[in-house]
C-alpha cells in the first residue's frame, strides 16, 4: 500500500509540475491553484508512505515518476522537443524507478 501511495505522489507531481509551468510564475489564478492542490496531495501522499518506506528509495521513486511524467507530458501536449535520447532517457529513469521500488523495503 506504501508503494501504492509512492506512484499516486509521483503522478501528482507531473500535474504540479505541469501546473507550474501553466500558472506562469503565478500569475494565472486557476494552474496557481491546481499547482497548490497537486502539490499538497503529492507531499501529502509521500509522507504518509514514508511511515513505511525508507526514504532513499522512495523519494528517487517519487522524483522518478514526477520527472518522467512531466517530461513526457511536455512532449505530447505542450509541444516540447522530441527526441530519439530523450526518448531512451525517460525509459532508463523509468527502468531505474521500477529497480529502486522492487528494492525498496518496508519496515
Amino acid at each position: 500500500m506504501a508503494w501504492l501511495l509512492v506512484v499516486v505522489a509521483g503522478l501528482l507531481e507531473t500535474g504540479f509540475a505541469v501546473c507550474l509551468k501553466l500558472s506562469h510564475g503565478f500569475t494565472r489564478l486557476w494552474p496557481t491553484i491546481a499547482f497548490a492542490a497537486f502539490a499538497l496531495g503529492s507531499f501529502g501522499l509521500l509522507t504518509l508512505s514514508l511511515r513505511k518506506l525508507d526514504v532513499g528509495p522512495a523519494y528517487a521513486v517519487w522524483t522518478g515518476i514526477g520527472a518522467a511524467g512531466t517530461a513526457v507530458y511536455g512532449m505530447v501536449f505542450l509541444g516540447d522537443l522530441t527526441s530519439t535520447l530523450k526518448i531512451v532517457s525517460i525509459c532508463l529513469v523509468i527502468a531505474g524507478v521500477i529497480g529502486l521500488q522492487l528494492s525498496g523495503s518496508a519496515h
